[in-house]
């Protein structure tokens, strides 16, 4: 009995050392930049060891007041309209989310359930809706691996409200938007900005940074359709709501 005691006292332990390890991560980011993130650093490895091993890499930090306010009006449209009212988790995109992926299951359910006509088909699987906000991916991006376990999904809002207690507004976008996937080895906003249009992230257009951000859910599958109706017809949406985008 004393043994199980002995490790359970072990592991309340180390579980405390690593919050107290993040509590002081999170706070020198108030001052200094990171420089990388967990899952930078995981890309980083994904491309040195894979089969074509030349380092395709493009990041530049840039101050907050370098990154065009198109983008950061775009970004926060896109993907997190709530962003400055909200305290790290939006419980009402949450909500919405998970009904419309229970109703997504279920239509995918339906047209895999066999009739006297046919036989059953395999449908592809339902598209799943997030409801993640700024800070809760950047609270990924920045110290999580890439696992989804429940363990993983809990440390994520432990680091989501310790993020929205220790650093304000406007250095969480500032982080997040330098260190966001844009492409196979593309980080940040200026990459992302010279990669696509050859230009500073200072003189993106309202056009061009809705692109940029409607690509965010899946930057290295858009990178490879620039072309794509979607892309621009979702764009189009995104300026349409950038005028009430709230900046931090």
């Amino acid at each position: 009995m004393r043994s199980v005691l002995r490790w359970l006292v072990l592991v309340a332990v180390a579980a405390l050392a690593l919050q107290l390890f993040f509590v002081g991560r999170i706070a020198m980011m108030a001052a200094v930049d990171p420089q990388s993130t967990a899952f930078e650093r995981s890309e980083a490895w994904r491309l040195l060891t894979g089969a074509d091993t030349r380092m395709r890499w493009r990041q530049q930090w840039l101050p907050y007041s370098q990154i065009s306010d198109n983008l950061k009006r775009a970004v926060i449209a896109s993907e997190d309209g709530s962003f400055t009212n909200h305290e790290g988790v939006d419980w009402e995109a949450l909500e919405k989310a998970w009904q419309k992926n229970e109703k997504a299951q279920e239509r995918a359910a339906k047209l895999a359930a066999p009739t006297k006509a046919k036989t059953p088909a395999t449908p592809r699987p339902p598209k799943v809706i997030g409801g993640s906000t700024i800070t809760q991916q950047l609270a990924k991006n920045l110290l999580l691996s890439g696992e989804r376990t429940l363990l993983r999904k809990g440390q994520e809002f432990v680091l989501t409200m310790l993020l929205e207690l220790l650093l304000d507004k406007q250095r969480i976008l500032e982080i997040y938007l330098n260190n966001v996937e844009w492409g196979e080895g593309v980080f940040g906003a200026e990459a992302a900005a010279q990669h696509y249009f050859r230009k500073p992230a200072a003189r993106l257009s309202a056009f061009e940074a809705a692109r940029l951000a409607v690509m965010l859910p899946r930057p290295k599958y858009f990178e490879k359709l620039p072309n794509s109706g979607y892309l621009s017809s979702r764009a189009s949406t995104i300026v349409a709501r950038m005028g009430s985008a709230e900046l931090p």
